[in-house]
């Protein structure tokens, strides 16, 4: 298996049989991270996760700070967040997000969610000071059409604190979701005046027998894009179910990487295994970290993408 880091360190990609040079000259000095999220490791403690994604050779981590992981911010105390801190810093995976699963979709739980997304933004410069992770989030259920206004409305006291707090914070259009259309984040996002600090994740496993194709929807997406979380996607019995990415061939993912760097993206590609992989009995999250690898890393070699 071809490590990341040490392909990182050439200047060449293999591509089939032929050997294509790489010149950054003219080209933006920043590469593609891939990366492996530990919401497909809630077994284990962060320290674990980490140890087990660098000798896999991934170049980024993303931490889901959910309730029920280890690295919920409400429970890492000050202790332990300087000592993640230090075990990040010497590590040669680059922090890049946090997932946390909250909702703007009533009073109640806008509440919980500006009270998660504090904990949140306060542990992205605990841990990574220098480059706080952005903090990812779908947005609950409902019907879009008959809550956008106060969704905005909502997502805009969200704003409040990522910009109080020099963070990121990037909404996630999710399949079943009161928001499950990248327009539908766009127009949020455009309607609180398109802000840096209000940002999208693009993840086409949401999108994949809805009509919606992967070219029209990368190009709509795109410029609001500070995420990629990459999954597969089947129908089974007329209902869709999640598989690890590049496991089924559903996506193509080369065209989609392709498509976005070329398109400015040179953020992280993260490999995200759902629930309905690490829920079955028998999930073992260090085969489906190497498998995500394989998979991921050979596309990404296919797309000639650094």
């Amino acid at each position: 298996m071809l490590n990341r880091r040490h392909f990182l360190k050439s200047s060449t990609v293999a591509l089939g049989t032929t050997v294509v040079p790489i010149s950054l000259k003219g080209r933006r000095q920043n590469t593609c991270t891939l990366g492996f999220s530990t919401y497909g490791m809630k077994e284990l403690k962060t320290p674990q996760a980490l140890a087990v994604l660098e000798e896999i050779g991934y170049d980024s981590v993303e931490l889901t700070i959910k309730n029920g992981w280890h690295a919920d911010p409400a429970k890492l105390d000050k202790k332990k967040r300087i000592e993640l801190q230090k075990r990040l810093a010497d590590s040669p995976l680059r922090l890049t997000s946090f997932m946390e699963h909250v909702a703007p979709t009533d009073a109640k739980k806008q509440t919980y969610a500006l009270n998660r997304l504090k904990l949140a933004t306060e542990m992205a410069h605990d841990l990574a000071p220098k480059c706080p992770p952005l903090i990812q989030s779908t947005l609950g259920n409902g019907k879009f059409a008959d809550m956008r206004k106060s969704l905005r409305d909502r997502l805009g006291e969200w704003l409040q604190i990522a910009d109080a707090t020099g963070t990121t914070i990037a909404i996630k259009p999710h399949r079943g979701s009161v928001v499950s259309r990248p327009s539908e984040a766009i127009w949020l996002l455009d309607q609180l005046g398109n802000p840096s600090r209000l940002r999208m994740v693009f993840d086409y496993s949401h999108y994949i027998f809805r009509e919606l194709s992967m070219g029209d929807t990368i190009r709509t997406s795109l410029p609001y894009t500070a995420h990629i979380a990459v999954k597969d996607a089947v129908k089974v019995n007329g209902r869709v179910a999640f598989k690890l990415p590049g496991e089924t061939g559903t996506i193509d993912f080369p065209a989609l990487i392709r498509l976005f760097y070329a398109g400015g993206y040179d953020g992280d590609f993260n490999c995200e295994v759902s629930g309905m992989v690490w829920n079955n009995k028998g999930y073992d999250p260090v085969v489906a970290a190497k498998t995500c690898y394989h998979n991921m890393n050979k596309a990404l070699l296919q797309a000639g993408v650094r």
